[in-house]
């Protein structure tokens, strides 16, 4: 963080909704060190506590338990609050596929109530977290900010919505907002557990427990995977801003980097055979295609490098390795 953007957020007050997962939980982190208020809004739904409890003591920090749901909680939590990175959602295509009525809720409706909610506390500007699923159908590579497809999964419906009430509040309420389509996150703290866990945490887990990684699919499918670092770069960049012209509109949030599913998990065996070499002998194994899957994701960074100053440290190799430093101490902990 620079100098300038300390000074910016100094005596602010940000919350992150979702602070107690994943992305969220890295966010906490970074203003903590930095000696910025937060306040964490979570309702533990996939958040978890592990990934925020050095946090707790910290007197800069405060915890409040509620749902997003709830416009009660999404008040109380804006209370005095300057900015707000809101992360809290349900994530996960197939989860979406499953039950779209639950993710319609956290996602449409929580996010109206937290719109809401900071818009009549005074909030200064509300950066949310958007998707790359929003490009749906879109075939075109690679991926641009003005230009998407039918979107494929309700998980997908969602996060457009998302998008089109941040610029309907702008232009009734004056109210500032920037929107980040993620492009495949991963980094420290990702859960590698359950039904819809990621990709990167889920193979790294079974490479070390010397199970196989399924691959949906022939492995061609690929994705621009993003390192956490990258992410909370921009989120810091969006909350800072001074360009009147960076505000109200989307953003991608990416490397600018192409990787099938074979080149990642060739990767990961690669690196995680470094630390055990029977790794090197896990066989890869392959089943169908998922519904709502799109078959390939790269995106421009361009814009966000024009009017963010945005400017990522980590392709997948470095982000890789930092990633699989993390997991294999922790999850070695864990056996």
């Amino acid at each position: 963080m620079t100098e300038q953007q300390l000074e910016i957020l100094n005596n602010k007050r940000i919350l992150i909704t979702g602070g107690a997962g994943f992305i969220g939980s890295n966010l906490c982190e970074t203003l903590l060190i930095n000696n910025i208020q937060v306040v964490c809004l979570d309702n533990f739904s996939s958040g978890k506590l592990e990934n925020i409890e050095p946090f707790l003591k910290n007197k800069l920090f405060k915890l409040i338990k509620g749902d997003i749901r709830n416009l009660e909680d999404c008040k109380a939590a804006c209370n005095n609050i300057d900015y707000v990175l809101h992360q809290a959602a349900l994530g996960s295509v197939p989860r979406s596929i499953k039950d779209p009525i639950t993710t319609n809720d956290v996602n449409v409706s929580g996010f109206l109530n937290i719109l809401v909610a900071a818009r009549d506390a005074g909030v200064k500007r509300f950066v949310y977290a958007a998707s790359s699923s929003t490009y749906g159908d879109h075939e075109a590579l690679p991926k641009v900010e003005e230009t998407i497809g039918k979107p494929l999964s309700p998980y997908a419906i969602t996060k457009y919505v998302n998008e089109l009430y941040a610029d309907v509040f702008h232009t009734t309420y004056n109210f500032d907002t920037i929107g980040l389509r993620y492009f495949n996150v991963f980094g420290k703290r990702q859960d590698p557990n359950g039904a819809y866990a990621a990709v990167i945490p889920k193979f790294i887990q079974q490479f070390i427990n010397h199970e196989s990684p399924i691959i949906n699919g022939d492995g061609s499918y690929s994705r621009d995977f993003t390192y956490i670092d990258n992410v909370i770069q921009i989120n810091i960049n969006a909350l800072t801003t001074s360009n009147k012209d960076a505000l109200n509109t989307i953003y991608n949030v990416a490397f600018g980097e192409e990787t099938t599913l074979l080149e990642l998990t060739s990767l990961l065996k690669s690196y995680l055979s470094e630390f055990d070499s029977e790794i090197n002998n896990v066989e890869i194994k392959h089943t169908t295609n998922r519904a709502g899957d799109i078959p390939h994701s790269l995106a421009s960074i361009e814009k966000a490098k024009k009017l963010l100053n945005y400017h990522p440290n980590y392709n997948i190799k470095n982000g890789l390795k930092e990633a699989i430093n993390w997991y294999w101490e922790n999850l070695k902990k864990q056996k």
